[in-house]
This record gives structure tokens, C-alpha cells and sequence, in this order.
């Protein structure tokens, strides 16, 4: 007869959890409790302090459209001030291309007129009574024989640059005399101006 091998029961199997879980629970508990309790905090103070960070970033956003509207209106206050300087500019050398034009027709407008820029002499520019440049104008008769004169002064700048014009004319100096003129400018010059005599003419 054959012999079995004894058969072993087998135990039920008893799963040993460590002594300190229960401890171990109780502070994953605690802390699950502290960390809501942190959260919650930091929501509050995060919401707090968004709140103030708001209020802060809308009034340095206030403060940043103020300056731009400032600045805008400033650039257009500048803006407009360059143009109005620059349609000043415009107009005074529109008047003073106009006034040459006109003193060069007087002069062209002479049939049979002889060069008489020797015999004019200019002296400084003054300004007269009504605000207008004026300069003194000698003209001495070199010929032999009594003439009339047409004389083209143009008022300049230090530089050179024709601020206006004027055609003067002076009648019957007679041979080998004297006369004195005055040319004047057609608006008000300012700053130091000049004048020089660009044409003249006897007939």
C-alpha cells in the first residue's frame, strides 16, 4: 500500500499591518487638513491681494492713459504749431519771391535804360516809424545830362536770403548831382537785415 506524503492544512494568511498605522493615518489626515487649511488661506490672501494688485494695476493703467493723452496732446500741439510755423515760412517766402518779382518788372519794364548800379550807394537798415526795414539810398548822377532813376533793393538775412524787396524810383537828378531816396521794406523784418542793391537803372 502506498504511502501518501502527509498533507500540511494550510493557514489562512493574516496580513500583519505595521503597529504605527493608525498613526500614520492620522497624520496624513492632519496634514490633508493642514494643506486645505493652507489653500484656503492662500486663496483668501490671493484673492486679497488680487483685489489690491486690481485696484493697483487699474490705477497705474490710469495714470499710463493720462500720460499718453498728455503726450498725444502735446505731439499735437507740436504738430500743430510746426505747421503753423511752417506755413508761416511758406507765406513770408511766397511775399518775398513776389516783392523781387515786382522790383525786377519795374526795372525790365525800362525801354532803353542804362546800367546806373555804380551810381547808388546804400546805407544801413533802420526800422521807421510804421515797423518797416528802411535803409538810406544816395544816388549821385556820374552823367552828363539830367536823369531819372529805378532802383531795386533787396532786404536779406545775415546769410544772404532775400526777406524782401523794393523798387524805388527817384526823378530828374541832373548831371553830376545828388539825390537821397529811401527804400523801404513791403512787412515788418526782424532780426538783423541787410540791404543791398541788386539793379539799377537810368533813363
Amino acid at each position: 500500500m502506498d504511502r501518501q506524503p502527509p498533507t500540511r492544512a494550510r493557514l489562512p494568511r493574516v496580513t500583519q499591518r505595521p503597529p504605527d498605522a493608525p498613526v500614520l493615518r492620522r497624520r496624513r489626515a492632519v496634514a490633508g487638513v493642514l494643506a486645505t487649511a493652507v489653500l484656503g488661506a492662500a486663496v483668501l490672501a490671493g484673492c486679497s491681494s488680487g483685489k489690491t494688485a486690481s485696484s493697483t494695476a487699474s490705477s497705474a493703467i490710469g495714470e499710463i492713459e493720462k500720460g499718453v493723452s498728455a503726450a498725444a496732446s502735446a505731439a499735437s500741439a507740436l504738430a500743430s504749431a510746426a505747421g503753423g510755423a511752417g506755413a508761416l515760412i511758406s507765406s513770408a517766402q511766397a511775399e518775398a519771391s513776389a516783392a523781387v518779382s515786382a522790383a525786377s518788372s519795374a526795372i525790365e519794364g525800362i525801354k532803353g535804360g542804362l546800367d546806373a548800379k555804380g551810381d547808388v550807394a546804400v546805407g544801413a537798415v533802420s526800422t521807421g516809424s510804421d515797423g518797416k526795414a528802411q535803409a538810406a539810398l544816395t544816388v549821385t548822377n556820374h552823367g552828363q545830362q539830367s536823369y531819372r532813376y529805378v532802383i531795386q533793393v533787396n532786404f536779406t538775412d545775415e546769410s544772404g536770403k532775400v526777406l524782401d524787396a523794393a523798387a524805388v524810383t527817384v526823378n530828374d537828378v541832373a548831371a553830376g548831382q545828388s539825390a537821397q531816396a529811401t527804400a523801404r521794406s513791403n512787412r515788418d523784418l526782424s532780426g538783423t537785415v541787410k540791404a543791398e542793391v541788386v539793379n539799377a537803372v537810368r533813363y
